[in-house]
């Protein structure tokens, strides 16, 4: 079984998402281990970028700050290694095409698989031409996740027959941030999926509150949280990661 599978094997998995190195690396580095230490399931490690189009403004903000530290991809590649060193929970990037096409499609899912990452997550790749990443990726054994929105409609069964790792549902439409309410009709969007496939599906844009989490684990096999987790990094900097590690064991709890 793959580290992602059993992730989610016999509970729910709480998803957790940083950007790396937000405020710096040596923090980032403690951050992600405190949310490892709290009992995530699955980390996705954003790698910072200047453009990030499925982002709010507080992962913007994360990704401004990361990049004023001077993190690069090769450092974001050491980050998850040091992470490696020490925990055998599932590691999936959260990046853009452009990046990727940047740093060169094969040497940077070759680099990803030595640094022990096992999925990659790319918002800005339609499903319809994902064939050239995700073929690239899984010469390397890396999973390319697959995402369903609620304008995927008719695609859905399609893209959920053909998924690997797990499926990130996108709770609603818009970006990524936290969201007070939560009305997209996520039962339908869990049926057709469920109808396709076996492969575990996760919601995630939107939730921050235990109680959110709650209620999408009922619909889900997990609860991915980036944004709440993030405006905690922004507001206590390098104390962050006690804070991480409270929020995320509440999360947990609630799941």
């Amino acid at each position: 079984m793959s580290r992602i599978k059993n992730a989610f094997e016999n509970k729910k998995a709480f998803i957790a998402f940083l950007t790396a190195g937000d405020p710096d690396y040596e923090t980032s580095i403690k951050n992600f281990k405190a949310v490892i230490e709290a009992g995530a399931d699955l980390i996705e490690v954003g790698i910072p970028f200047s453009d990030p189009i499925a982002e709010g403004p507080v992962i913007q903000e994360a990704d401004i700050r990361a990049l004023g530290s001077g993190m690069t991809t090769d450092k974001v590649f050491q980050l998850v290694k040091e992470l490696r060193a020490d925990y055998d929970i599932p590691i999936v990037f959260m990046t853009y095409a452009n990046p990727v096409y940047h740093y060169g499609a094969d040497r940077f899912f070759k680099n990803a698989a030595e640094a022990g990452a096992d999925g990659i997550i790319i918002p800005d790749c339609p499903f319809e031409e994902r064939h050239e990443f995700d073929e690239t990726a899984a010469k390397y054994g890396i999973d390319f996740i697959s995402m369903i929105a609620p304008t995927s409609e008719d695609r859905i069964k399609t893209i959920a027959a053909q998924a690997k790792g797990f499926i990130y549902v996108v709770s609603s439409l818009g970006v990524t941030g936290v969201r007070s309410e939560i009305t997209t009709d996520l039962d339908s969007i869990m049926r057709l999926i469920k109808e396709a496939t076996d492969t575990p599906a996760a919601i995630g844009f939107g939730i921050s509150t235990p109680g959110q989490a709650a209620a999408m684990s009922k619909k889900a096999d997990g609860v991915i949280v980036g944004s709440a987790m993030v405006r905690i990094v922004a507001k206590y900097g390098k104390e962050a990661p006690e804070k991480l590690a409270e929020y995320v064991h509440s999360m947990i709890m609630a799941i």
